[in-house]
């Protein structure tokens, strides 16, 4: 049975209807992701599948219970990671986890007995005493994964669970994410960062406007939806000639080019090849002044900018 089922998901605020018609199912023990550019309606879904926002029309089973009719009951083996850390600042980090774990009526002194446990997978030994104001935003953040089980959830859900937070910090939390995927958990997980998703997911889902436009593992949707190669093409301002930026000077190698790759894309200074076979542009290139260029393999950032486009969302 699915860890977390939604079939035919609507909801609509006022004349926009920000979940239309989506369905999806997360097996145990995966990762799931949950891609979208902003205002997609990533949110809104996590809150419907944890009955926090009743639905307009569809079905949800979490933790094989109907939500969200029995969303309490399912909720009592559920984690969430919000989007915004929510620590209560007059309490240290020991307390946070005491009283949230009140929250599920679990025994003080269970919760006293996990909390040494909780904060060294966190990266947090010897913080059990630290006031919230005086930990660093990745403590913070790995403070609130180390709330999100306390109740030791089958299902954990991660709103964005990395945003804001340096190299170090977010391979941090990735290590400890695969440790929970690895134990038995499930993960469902929103991100803005493509290599978080393409690192951590074994199926994802990419919404545009409430729809689902796309399905698959990161590996599948890269072979299947974009060239394999790609390069990418920036003016060089200051070329060893002398010459200077030249606004047109990428705009004809684009001209003159195109015909080398597959698929040709531009975005401010940047043109993008998309290509089968790069040799005989990376061999123009070698002969072409002012120009410099990054040959790398197509990623998942490159699907999700194919089907969600370019253009900036609010």
């Amino acid at each position: 049975m699915a860890a977390l089922s939604a079939s035919e998901l609507r909801k609509t605020y006022g004349s926009t209807e920000v979940v239309a018609g989506l369905s999806f199912a997360v097996e145990p023990a995966t990762c799931f992701g949950l891609l979208g550019p902003n205002g997609a309606g990533k949110t809104t879904t996590l809150r419907l599948c944890l009955g926090l926002t009743t639905p307009d029309s569809g079905d949800i089973v979490l933790n094989a219970r109907a939500i969200p009719a029995d969303a309490r009951a399912a909720r009592a083996r559920v984690g969430v990671v919000p989007q915004f850390d929510n620590l209560d600042p007059d309490f240290t980090c020991a307390e946070n986890l005491l009283v949230f774990g009140r929250y599920f009526g679990i025994p003080d002194a269970d919760i006293r007995a996990r909390i040494p446990q909780l904060l060294e997978f966190a990266g947090l030994t010897g913080k059990a005493e630290a006031r919230i104001a005086t930990l660093s935003g990745g403590m913070k953040r790995r403070l609130t994964l180390a709330r999100a089980l306390v109740n030791d959830p089958d299902i954990i859900f991660l709103d964005e669970p990395t945003t804001g937070l340096d190299p170090q910090a977010r391979h941090l939390i990735w290590d400890r994410l695969k440790q929970l995927k690895s134990a038995g958990k499930t993960l469902i997980l929103t991100t803005h960062f493509m290599d978080e998703a393409e690192r951590l997911c074994d199926r994802l889902i990419v919404i545009d406007r409430g729809r689902k436009i796309a399905e698959g593992s990161p590996r599948r949707l890269i072979a299947e939806q974009i060239e394999p190669q790609v390069v990418e093409i920036f003016d060089d301002a200051h070329d060893h000639t002398g010459n200077g930026w030249s606004p047109d000077r990428l705009e004809r190698f684009v001209d003159d080019h195109r015909g080398l790759a597959e698929r040709v894309e531009t975005s401010g200074e940047t043109a993008f090849f998309y290509c089968h076979e790069p040799r005989p542009l990376l061999a123009r290139l070698a002969d072409t002044e002012g120009l410099r260029y990054v040959h790398r393999a197509s990623n998942l950032e490159d699907v999700f900018i194919k089907l969600t486009g370019r253009e900036l969302r609010d």
